[in-house]
C-alpha cells in the first residue's frame, strides 16, 4: 500500500508533534497540581484536534484512507486507556506528589512516541519484504488477547511492587537513590555524591511499560492500514492527549471494570483480522475484513465494555451497602424522635 504522505507532510507532521511537546512542556515547567477544569480543557484540544485532522484526510485522500485513520485513532485511543491503569498504578506506587504527576507523564509520553516511530519503522520494512510478517502480528495480538481475557475472568488486576521491578534493581545498582523528590530533578548532589531522586526512577519505570505497550498497538493499527504515516500519526494522535487525560479520568477508570474484556476481544479481532489478511494474501479465494466492518465490530464492543462495566459497578455499589445498616439507621432515627 502506498502512503499518502509526502516527505513534506511527513516533515510538517513531525514538527507538530514536537511544537505539540514543547507546548506541554511549557504547561508543565512550573510543577503545579492539575484541576479538573485545565485537565478537560487540554482533552477537548486533543481530541478536536485528531478528529480535524481525520477530517482533512478524508478530503485530500478519500473516505477509505479517512476510515482507516479513524478507526487506527479509536483502537489507539481506547488502547492507549489501559495505559492509564498501568501509569495510575505506577505513580502511586512510587507515592509521586500531585505536582510532580504531570512531568512524569510527559516523559513517558515522548519515550512511547520514540519507540512507537522505531516499532512503526522497522514494522513498514517488514511488511514490504515479507508477507507471513502480518501473521506474526497476527499472533502477537491473539496471544495478548488470551492473556489479558485469562487476568480479566480470574479477576487479576495490575500490581505494582517497586522494590521488586527490574528497572528500580538495576539503577539502585548504578547511583545511590534518595528517599525524597527535590521536585522534577532526576538527579541530585548529596553529602558530595551525585543521587538519583524517586522521580528518576518512576520516569524509568513509566518508559520502561512504553516498551510492552509498543509492542501491541503497532501491530494493532497495521491491522487496519498498511500506511506507515496514517500508523504513525493515529499512534502520537492518540499519546498526546494522555497527559490531560490521566486528570479527567482518574477517579472513573475505576467504574470501567470489564476493560479487560474489552480490550482482549479487540485484540483478538484485529488479531484475527491480521492473519485472514495473511492467508488473503498467500490465497486470494480467502475473503478479507472490509475496514467498515472491522469500525462496527471495535464501536461494538466498546459500547458493550462501557454498558456493562456500568451497570456492573453500580450493582457492585448497591451490594455493598448492607440493608440491615440501613434498618438499623432508621431505628435510631425513631428512637431519636
Amino acid at each position: 500500500m502506498s502512503s499518502i504522505a509526502s516527505p513534506t507532510l511527513w516533515f510538517a507532521t513531525i514538527a507538530v508533534v514536537l511544537a505539540l511537546l514543547a507546548v506541554d512542556f511549557v504547561a508543565t515547567r512550573r510543577p503545579h497540581e492539575v484541576s479538573m477544569r485545565e485537565a478537560i480543557g487540554w482533552s477537548a484540544f486533543y481530541v478536536a484536534l485528531p478528529l480535524a485532522f481525520g477530517l482533512y484526510v478524508w478530503s485530500a485522500h478519500g473516505g477509505d484512507r479517512g476510515l482507516e485513520y479513524y478507526t487506527g485513532y479509536l483502537i489507539e485511543k481506547t488502547l492507549s486507556v489501559d495505559n492509564l491503569f498501568v501509569f495510575m498504578l505506577l505513580l502511586a506506587a512510587f507515592a509521586v506528589p500531585e505536582v510532580l504527576k504531570q512531568r512524569v507523564l510527559l516523559y513517558g509520553i515522548i519515550g512511547a512516541l520514540v519507540l512507537r516511530g522505531v516499532f512503526i519503522a522497522l514494522g513498514a520494512a517488514a511488511l514490504s519484504a515479507f508477507d507471513w510478517v502480518f501473521l506474526v502480528f497476527g499472533a502477537i495480538l491473539l496471544v495478548t488477547g488470551v492473556k489479558m481475557l485469562r487476568d480479566a475472568v480470574r479477576g487479576e488486576e495490575h500490581q505494582v511492587e517497586v522494590s521488586e521491578m527490574r528497572t528500580v534493581r538495576l539503577m539502585r545498582r548504578i547511583m545511590p537513590v534518595t528517599d525524597e523528590y527535590d521536585g522534577p530533578r532526576l538527579t541530585v548532589v548529596r553529602d558530595g555524591v551525585r543521587a538519583l531522586t524517586p522521580f528518576a526512577l518512576v520516569t524509568v519505570a513509566v518508559l520502561a511499560t512504553d516498551v510492552v505497550f509498543a509492542v501491541d498497538s503497532v501491530p494493532a493499527v497495521y491491522g487496519i492500514t498498511g500506511d506507515p504515516y496514517l500508523v504513525f500519526v493515529t499512534n502520537a494522535f492518540a499519546l498526546l492527549g494522555l497527559r490531560a487525560l490521566y486528570f479527567v479520568l482518574e477517579g472513573a477508570l475505576s467504574a470501567l471494570v470489564h476493560l479487560g474484556y474489552g480490550l482482549a476481544a479487540i485484540l483478538g479481532f484485529i488479531g484475527a483480522k491480521l492473519v485472514l489478511h495473511w492467508a488473503h494474501l498467500v490465497w486470494p479465494s480467502v475473503p478479507d475484513v472490509p475496514t467498515l466492518a472491522s469500525l462496527f465490530v471495535i464501536v461494538g464492543i466498546l459500547a458493550v465494555t462501557v454498558v456493562s462495566s456500568l451497570v456492573a459497578s453500580r450493582r457492585g455499589r448497591a451490594a455493598d451497602v448492607d440493608p440491615r445498616e440501613d434498618q438499623d439507621e432508621d431505628r435510631d432515627e425513631v428512637a431519636v424522635r
